[in-house]
């Protein structure tokens, strides 16, 4: 740059002035663009689809045809007396 009597001529200024438009130019952008990348991704934790209950299992297995009424009957008199959340200790079903 000094090997011209120590100035720039017109070119230089205005490749200059391009470039530092240019440059801030891409700064925006790309803040820009890593914004919107990040408010794609969910804000809150994953909802994950509730397991079915087991009557609603029994009533499934029912319907297949997998038992019959009388095995559905018992069963569901069994849910009913030991309550929702509570198993029968040592049965080993979950």
């Amino acid at each position: 740059m000094f090997w011209y009597d120590h100035g720039m001529g017109g070119w230089g200024w205005v490749a200059m002035s391009f470039s530092m438009l240019l440059l801030v130019a891409l700064a925006i952008a790309g803040v820009v663009l890593l914004l919107r990348s990040v408010d794609r991704f969910p804000s809150g934790p994953v909802q994950l689809p509730a397991a079915p209950s087991a009557k609603q299992v029994l009533a499934e297995r029912f319907a297949r045809g997998e038992i019959d009424e009388e095995e559905y009957e018992q069963r569901l008199t069994a849910l009913r007396a030991h309550g929702p959340g509570q198993g029968r200790p040592g049965s080993g079903e979950n």
